[in-house]
């Protein structure tokens, strides 16, 4: 294995900015006719330089795609907002052209030769690009979809029929999502017709859109006759959830141990329990069933006949495989066999326990998510492990080792022969391309070898493959490697990287020196498995809940300040004990300036130092992050922490990724009644002891004043609240409870008011709200004794008397919830592509995009083609623009579009978020001479 190199040896920030000079200047030169023109209606405005770049961390799905005819290869530039194109030789890759699309592009088809579409998953939009050869690219209409779309495929007859995966939310559906309905699929295919997309619409015109029962979407996959789509939920599960404490306590209590190795007593807790098939059972084998009142039935990859009237999913049990994995990555087909391969990794959460194992007999300690590759067909999924050489209960070992060389962690994007014969694998945490004999692993009698590897490392560092395509016509593989955004062309005879192609990258020093620590499991765990994006799945978090008490520690002290001591109703602990039970994995987004790490707030400075905002004691997030170092040795598997200023780093990196725009909430931002009336509640004082919001605090502008850049608290600043729940806890932040909707039922527990216990049927998660994720429904949590009147405890509580409004209020108060406020307004991302023919549908959302611009929660763009050169505009008020090209002066949106009109060409605005527009429109790399300038 290669090693890293130390931290004297990590490149140096001049070399860093050399790489982000772009490598084609763009320049409007003689050819617009126009200049003078518009040069004569305004003098020039100077431009200010900003520098900003927003970290989303969105993962990629299909970042590369070869052109029909093997002559053009795109790739999507997710931190430039762009879709590359290189013209293909046996010489290498000859960048010809770039197109800006929407945010976070993650996805790339190519329909025709002279056409390609894109997914844009933070703009919930897909680009189509016009690529004819001979003419620079330009996107020619924008698709408007559901939340996050992820990836793309054309299939039905003719494969005239583009199927994209999204969440079921969002502004754009056209539907109800019933975030609160029971038993309701959480994942939509949206089907479009790609020979009539609706040219007087707004964003497209669907052919139908498809709901399937599993939580939020990512791949697809197609077969080569086009008749099958293939969609695969992403956070699909494992048939595992958390049974609430009481009932626990109720039945028997918690498997031993129940005291830390010194003897002292440990709270109650929740416990995690699994379904087998016929009983809920837990780790040690007891059965459960009378603790769970739904069913798990773990639909995982779903087929579509894409040549129906409209598509639809087949009927019955030939409509879906199961038990396909837990998180799943990515999907091809072999083009002989038909037999679908599913990357993905399957946790290990059942099991109990972090650190050394000694006292309980048990750990998770580098044995999170095992990485594996399913093989469906004929209505079965068989997993294979591709790590089956580890040794999971072995010493750990220090690196280099031989297991740590034969591992492949985090598999991705695949690429197959014509032949179906030989599959060929990213590895996004080991920095590799595997090599697999598809009848091998069809049959699991390949044996795990380092020499069947592609190492991609450049300079002894991992660079992060996450896509891959195969031109069989000149033994070439293109490979997308994400911490270097750049293209590796590797010859896959000789496992060779022959060339490196860079695409230009906005991302700041400290988020491309940082990132590598997040994904990479040779170097995070001895047996190269094991990472922290194991569970922190691009950045955010895997749905389950994990047990990592360590009973081989004891008591640490809570470090507080505390917001608030509930009354007593329950036995309470008041400091930290080393059994804490099952916690929801959280997300590493939106940390910074929201205090503590952990549902407890153990991970912190609080005990170090007094706790003052912002950036002191237990409010300290970088000293916060830093404690995790613990987790290197005691969880991911290393016999050491990871050296000082790797950790700074990845510090660094991480406390810079940020949240989307909430995809519930309208994008003018405004509420609905009943979310209005749920807010209002919210800030009643006394409606739970104390208002909602003196815990949960709601202050978009918080501690900017000290020079915070990410200002603001959403649910919380960083401080604990005592006797909620047996232990003390952080008050979390609310910003992200959409994503943890669709488990429903639970039975009567006492700490909680009876009502809705009723068994519910199917659902597709198994964890919900609250700490443990035991709690199934935020409407649920707000029957809590303490929130209603007539505890006695707040005077404004919920009225649960004969007539009372206290479920109406419940209901609202969810409703605001799910619409939380976040860092980012909900207009941020969002598009639309003005044609000659859509005018008067695309006019109104223009007017919004450029409304919610003058509140100041978007900067907005426009770019326009003409000839081979991408105009860009930025919006600076009052209805006018400045272009990339300073001498044309302000432009009124009037102009623009009999500009565009004149020129037979569209015009694709963007709401962008606040202080990058600059960039993104005007100014590619923040020199202060525009781009058509240069």
């Amino acid at each position: 294995m290669s090693t890293k190199l130390s931290p004297g040896e990590r490149h140096s920030h001049s070399q860093e900015n050399e790489a982000r000079t772009p490598k084609l200047r763009r320049r409007f030169g003689t050819t617009l006719g126009f200049a003078a023109a518009l040069a004569t209606l305004a003098a020039p405005a100077a431009a200010e330089a900003s520098s900003s770049f927003a970290l989303f961390e969105s993962g990629q799905v299909r970042p590369l795609a070869l052109s029909p005819d093997g002559n053009r290869l795109y790739a999507v530039n997710t931190p430039d907002n762009r879709l590359e194109v290189f013209h293909v030789t046996s010489l290498g890759l000859v960048h010809i052209g770039s197109v800006t699309v929407g945010l976070e592009p993650v996805a790339v088809a190519a329909r025709n030769n002279g056409e390609v579409w894109v997914v844009n998953h933070l703009s919930d939009s897909v680009s189509v690009v016009d690529v004819t050869p001979g003419f620079a690219p330009r996107v020619v209409r924008t698709l408007l979809v559901g939340d996050e779309p992820r990836d793309i495929v054309f299939g039905g007859p003719g494969k005239n029929r583009a199927f994209i995966t999204t969440a079921h939310r969002g502004q754009n559906v056209p539907f109800d999502p019933e975030l609160t309905t029971p038993g309701i699929g959480r994942a939509d295919v949206w089907v479009f017709d790609t020979t009539n997309l609706g040219p007087n619409t707004l964003g497209g015109a669907s052919l139908n859109i498809i709901t399937l029962f599993t939580d939020t979407p990512r791949a697809l996959a197609v077969s080569p006759d086009g008749s099958r789509v293939y969609a695969a939920g992403f956070h699909t599960g494992n048939r595992t959830t958390s049974i609430h404490r009481d009932l626990v306590a109720q039945l028997g209590g918690l498997p031993a141990p129940r005291t830390d190795s010194l003897g002292v007593e440990q709270p109650p807790t929740a416990l995690i329990v699994k379904y087998d098939g016929e009983h809920w059972v837990d780790y040690e084998g007891d059965t459960w069933d009378a603790a769970v009142n739904f069913s798990l039935p773990d639909k995982d990859v779903f087929v579509i006949d894409a040549t129906a009237n409209p598509p639809a999913q087949l009927p019955g049990a030939s409509g879906f495989y199961s038990s396909v994995g837990t998180i799943l990555f990515n999907m091809i087909v072999n083009p002989v066999s038909g037999k679908v391969y599913v990357t993905n990794t399957e946790a290990n959460n059942l099991q109990r326990f972090e650190g050394p194992g000694t006292f309980a007999g048990s750990t998770v300690r580098g044995h999170l998510h095992e990485s594996r590759i399913t093989v469906l067909g004929n209505g079965t999924a068989t997993p294979r492990h591709i790590n089956k050489h580890i040794d999971y209960n072995a010493p750990v070992a220090p690196l280099p080792n031989p297991t740590n060389a034969k591992s492949l962690a985090t598999p991705v994007g695949m690429a197959i022969t014509q032949n179906g014969q030989k599959l060929y694998v990213a590895a996004l945490g080991s920095s590799k391309i595997a090599i697999f004999d598809t009848a091998q692993l069809e049959n699991d009698t390949f044996l795990p070898n380092a020499s069947t590897h592609i190492v991609l490392d450049k300079g002894g560092e991992p660079v992060g493959p996450t896509g891959l395509v195969l031109d069989e016509t000149r033994n070439r593989l293109y490979v997308l490697t994400r911490f270097d955004n750049k293209i590796a062309v590797v010859n896959p005879t000789t496992k060779s990287v022959i060339a490196r192609v860079p695409m230009y990258n906005p991302e700041p020093p400290s988020v491309t020196e940082g990132r590598q620590y997040l994904y990479d499991a040779r170097f995070s765990s001895s047996n190269g498995e094991s990472s922290c994006a194991s569970c922190h799945v691009f950045g955010d978090f895997d749905s389950l809940a994990w047990d990592l008490g360590n009973p081989d520690e004891t008591t640490t002290p809570m470090p507080g300040p505390v917001r608030l001591v509930l009354p007593e109703f329950f036995q309470t602990f008041d400091n930290l004990d080393s059994l804490k039970g099952p916690m929801t994995t959280q997300s590493l987004r939106g940390m910074a300036n929201h205090g503590p790490m952990h549902w407890r707030g153990d991970r912190t400075m609080g005990n170090a130092e007094p706790s003052v905002q912002p950036n002191a004691g237990t409010f300290d997030e970088r000293g916060a992050f830093a404690t995790f170092q613990g987790g290197f040795v005691g969880l991911l598997g290393r016999t050491q922490p990871i050296p000082a200023d790797d950790m700074e780093a990845f510090t660094d990196f991480a406390l810079q990724i940020m949240y989307p725009p909430n995809p519930v909430r309208r994008l003018d931002n405004s509420l609905t009644p009943d979310q209005q009336a749920g807010r209002d509640h919210f800030f009643t004082p006394d409606a739970a002891i104390i208002a909602c919001e003196d815990c949960h605090r709601l202050a978009p502008d918080a501690n900017a004043q000290y020079g915070e850049p990410f200002p603001g608290f959403f649910g919380t600043d960083g401080q604990y609240i005592l006797n909620e729940v047996p232990q003390p806890m952080k008050i979390p932040h609310l910003r992200n409870l959409y994503q943890k909707v669709g488990m429903f039922g639970m039975p009567a527990v006492p700490s909680i008011l009876p009502g809705h216990n009723e068994i519910t049927g199917d659902q597709v998660r198994g964890f919900g709200f609250l700490n443990d994720g035991a709690e199934d429904t935020i409407f649920r949590f707000m029957h809590s004794p303490g929130f209603d009147l007539l505890s006695g405890f707040s005077p404004n509580g919920f009225d649960d008397r004969p007539g009372g409004d206290g479920d109406i209020k419940r209901r609202q108060v969810e409703q605001f919830i799910l619409a939380f406020d976040s860092n980012l307004a909900p207009i941020v991302g969002q598009q639309v592509t003005w044609t000659s023919h859509n005018g008067a549908a695309a006019s109104p959302r223009v007017d919004l995009l450029l409304a919610r611009a003058d509140e100041g929660e978007c900067d907005v763009v426009v770019k326009m083609r003409f000839g081979f050169e991408e105009i860009g505009f930025l919006y600076i008020g009052a209805n006018q623009f400045v272009s990339s090209k300073q001498s044309f002066g302000p432009l009124s949106r009037a102009m623009l579009v009999l500009v565009a009109n004149l020129l037979h060409t569209e015009l694709t605005f963007t709401a962008v978020p606040p202080g990058s527009g600059e960039r993104i429109g005007i100014d590619r790399d923040e020199d202060g001479i525009r781009d058509g300038d240069e």
